[in-house]
């Protein structure tokens, strides 16, 4: 799956949270499963090719992303 592909999994939300935002819905990424794979597979790569020693995800659902990379990789999360 293409990064052109993963994004289109990405809801767009016009005008939320305020007028002028456009808020990026990544709960229908994730509930694709073939896209979240492909997501964790991109990122764990770039991950690899820095030789990432550990793995952090930061709030926002990044907690998901990061502690499924470092068990790809095989890193502490």
């Amino acid at each position: 799956m293409s990064p052109a592909d993963i994004k289109a999994l990405i809801r767009t939300i016009p005008d939320f949270p305020a007028d002028g935002i456009q808020f990026r819905d990544i709960t229908t990424l994730i509930a694709h499963g073939e896209g979240f794979a492909a997501t964790v597979d991109h990122l764990a790569e770039r991950a690899a090719d820095v030789r990432a020693a550990a793995v952090a995800g930061i709030e926002a659902r990044g907690f998901i992303f990061g502690a499924a990379i470092a068990a790809r990789l095989g890193l502490g999360f």
